[in-house]
């Protein structure tokens, strides 16, 4: 990739979710890793859509960490930056966060907390294609 610094290295796209009981895949109420990868794929959408009005096609992912859990009862925070752009290509961070965490009880079932600091679940480096 020839890698420039453009007016558009920088931009970030953030997308929050509620994650329903339908998307649990594993005993505790975990949700699986891909969960997440579909949340970077939409705000990477969004962010080709701002720099070169077009939604791009997802290249590749260099890295994908996963560091924490996503549950059922989450309201996840996704976050596009792009880190550089190239004639076709752009490079982008994604970072995953749980902002609020299902805390619920025998007598408050839908109790949920937010998490201040939030919990860093997901990160990855990847590279869109545009036309």
């Amino acid at each position: 990739m020839n890698d420039h610094t453009g007016p558009d290295v920088g931009l970030t796209v953030t997308h929050r979710r509620y994650v329903p009981s339908s998307h649990a895949h594993y005993a505790g109420d975990l949700v699986d890793g891909a969960y997440g990868l579909g949340l970077f794929g939409d705000v990477a959408t969004e962010l080709c859509i701002r720099t070169d009005g077009d939604e791009g096609l997802f290249a590749s992912y260099d890295d994908v960490q996963f560091k924490a859990p996503v549950r059922a009862g989450d309201v996840v925070e996704a976050t596009a930056e792009l880190v550089a752009a190239g004639r076709r290509s752009r490079r982008i961070e994604f970072r995953l966060h749980v902002v609020a965490r299902g805390a619920s009880t025998p007598d408050q079932p839908g109790a949920s907390a937010v998490l201040d600091p939030p919990l860093l679940a997901t990160t990855a480096v990847g590279t869109v294609v545009v036309p």
